[in-house]
């Protein structure tokens, strides 16, 4: 059993974190991470209404009597959700931990602190870290440059952001971007966290509510075939290469603008990637972790098989190392 920092502050058996993923943080994937004894997050906005995420806490519930979180990510937005609603719904379902990202956590604090919710805020630098650690976060994710999704603008991978920012984060801090494996955690662990963030690893499990085609997709890919969409705005996101990020990245490139590339980038057909299962229907996130995963296991093989070889990395391979440099 490897005990840290994360796993006594959060009430879980394992330092891993299944992270709130649009249309994948659902009960069935959420359910079997809390079962296999990592920390999973249902993700909020995945749920079209408060009501609905009401009745996908309750259904996560029926699946697990584990601890498990919600993922509530606040972006910019012209019409935005009913974010108050969300975190409402949050509070009145007994849920103890919720997982915050895209923008200041602080005016979200004291109602979940009141409620007796522990919070995870996901940063992409150690300046927004500090300041996320400086509003009273319980703990932080922190975001290389490898990671799918948003990995901001300062494109600094997780070999340095992890260790500088465990040099100025003294409370639980989780590494997010790259990870896939238990020499992913043991590498994580030795950079100074406190555990491990995955996505796109938990996204190609027999449990993950999407196609079995993108889970193949992600089985058949390496670590080069993602693309950076938005760069040109300053917006970047990692996502897939296909036909549609690949036709977003040349648009943008020769100064094309946001509504030059607005029907491709929707919400709505990137959901529809996951439902049909072809991976040319949209944008779809991904990480550069895919280069990494070579098989679909249960959520419960792969958390087992990610600490039992930790553990042996650990005690092992790392301690005959120790012992051959004291010879």
């Amino acid at each position: 059993m490897i005990s840290t920092a994360f796993t006594e502050t959060f009430g879980v058996r394992h330092p891993i974190v299944q992270g709130g993923m649009q249309w994948v943080g659902r009960a069935e994937l959420v359910a079997a991470v809390a079962n296999a004894g990592a920390l999973g997050f249902i993700t909020a906005l995945t749920q079209p209404t408060p009501a609905d995420l009401s009745n996908e806490i309750a259904r996560c519930r029926d699946l697990t009597d584990q601890p498990f979180g919600v993922n509530l990510t606040i972006l910019p937005s012209i019409t935005p959700p009913p974010y108050d609603e969300y975190r409402q719904v949050i509070i009145d379902s007994g849920v103890k931990i919720v997982e915050t990202a895209g923008s200041n956590p602080g005016p979200h604090l004291p109602m979940f602190h009141d409620a007796g919710i522990k919070v995870l805020h996901k940063c992409t630098t150690v300046r927004h870290a500090v300041k996320a650690q400086d509003l009273g976060v319980d703990g932080i994710s922190i975001d290389g440059f490898e990671c799918a999704g948003h990995p901001g603008e300062d494109d600094v991978a997780g070999l340095v952001l992890i260790p500088a920012a465990a040099e100025k984060i003294s409370i639980p801090m989780v590494a997010s971007g790259g990870f896939a494996d238990a020499r992913g955690l043991v590498a994580a662990l030795a950079l100074g966290a406190d555990g491990i963030n995955m996505g796109t690893r938990f996204m190609c499990t027999a449990e993950s509510p999407i196609h079995q085609n993108i889970k193949e997709a992600i089985v058949a890919a390496d670590e080069t075939h993602t693309e950076l969409i938005f760069r040109p705005l300053r917006n970047t996101a990692r996502v897939a290469s296909n036909t549609v990020s690949r036709e977003v990245v040349e648009i943008l490139s020769r100064g094309g603008q946001f509504e030059d590339v607005r029907e491709l980038v929707a919400g709505a057909r990137g959901r529809t990637v996951y439902e049909k299962g072809d991976p040319d229907a949209g944008i779809w996130t991904v990480g550069t972790s895919q280069g990494l995963i070579h098989d679909i296991p249960t959520v419960n093989e792969l958390v087992q098989r990610i600490m039992s070889e930790a553990e042996d990395i650990i005690g092992a391979r790392l301690r005959s190392m120790t012992e051959s440099i004291s010879v």
